[in-house]
């Protein structure tokens, strides 16, 4: 039901250098041609379908996809031969190789002129060497995503779970009425910083399944209920299911069908805020009776007279 290995190889991955290169069996001046050629090979061997409950292929499988998203498009590609693995960095490496050489052209006569030491001091800022009294460069490290599957009735009330992300275990509260497709953030949990910087977040995005007879909208709950035509004509009362519980119901006299009753309280936990709910809306459908006997045929038309 959890999909943490997704989020686990995904931080194995990038905290350890991959050489995408190998992972094809290509070289450095393959072509787009024989990218293409090796990951289509490739990709058939190692495909889930073609190795079932095979985990090893799995892993393969997913490290090829990896391999060729980053060097099927030129971009990447081109930041991935320059930076390795901190690729994703190259804009911010970038900008502050801007700012400087900015910085060198200001403090240097404008000769047009570089010597190596100069080079030297700019790399060092960037990587390390803090030459010149200038600061290390420290980059954060990448954010991470997985998704959390949970069912409707998981998330009815506050829960507590333990996950485990690269051998560390994480104590997560759920609050209760935590919504499809909602993210929250676990801070220090993403790849290694660059540089001595900060370790990126752990994204966690909740994927919610629902197996009740209930529709859920926001913090409201929708469900219809059959009437039999007696009931619905003469009023009375049943016994519903709330999402917990049994309710006692009255139905009005002459009730229509389609008409909607609300039940205040009875819908689905606030988010973040103890003891509030959303309502429960109950939809009528009158049932007509089928199979009549020729005695309630008769006492059907004489009914229909009096109207």
């Amino acid at each position: 039901m959890i999909n943490w290995e997704e989020a686990k190889n995904e931080n194995l991955n990038k905290m350890d250098f991959v050489d995408y290169y190998k992972t094809l069996g290509i070289t450095k001046k393959a072509s787009e041609a024989d990218i293409k050629k090796a990951y289509r090979k490739l990709a058939r061997k190692y495909h889930p379908d073609l190795n079932p409950n095979d985990k090893e292929a799995e892993r393969k499988f997913k490290e090829i996809n990896e391999a060729n998203e980053v060097l099927s498009n030129a971009a990447n590609r081109k930041k991935y031969d320059s930076y390795g693995k901190d690729w994703k960095h190259a804009e911010e490496f970038e900008k502050a190789g801007q700012r400087s050489r900015s910085q060198q052209s200001y403090q240097r006569p404008s000769s047009g002129q570089y010597s190596e030491e100069d080079f030297s001091d700019f790399f060092g800022s960037m990587f390390g060497g803090a030459r010149g009294g200038q600061r290390d460069v420290k980059f954060r490290g990448q954010d991470f995503q997985a998704s959390l599957h949970l069912n409707l009735q998981d998330v009815y009330h506050t829960h507590k779970r333990t996950l485990t992300i690269n051998g560390k275990n994480i104590r997560l509260t759920i609050p209760a009425g935590v919504k499809n497709g909602q993210t929250i953030k676990i801070k220090g949990y993403g790849g290694e910083g660059v540089n001595g910087g900060p370790k990126g977040d752990l994204n966690i995005t909740f994927q919610i399944d629902n197996h009740t007879n209930f529709k859920r909208d926001g913090n409201n709950l929708y469900s219809s209920i059959d009437l039999d035509l007696y009931k619905s004509i003469l009023g009375g009362e049943v016994v519903i299911d709330s999402f917990e519980s049994k309710v006692k119901l009255k139905i009005a006299p002459e009730t229509q069908n389609g008409t909607q009753v609300k039940l205040k309280g009875k819908g689905f936990p606030v988010y973040k805020k103890e003891g509030q709910f959303g309502d429960l809306i109950i939809t009528f459908n009158i049932k007509t009776p089928v199979n009549l006997t020729e005695k309630e045929k008769e006492l059907f038309n004489e009914l229909s007279k009096l109207r």
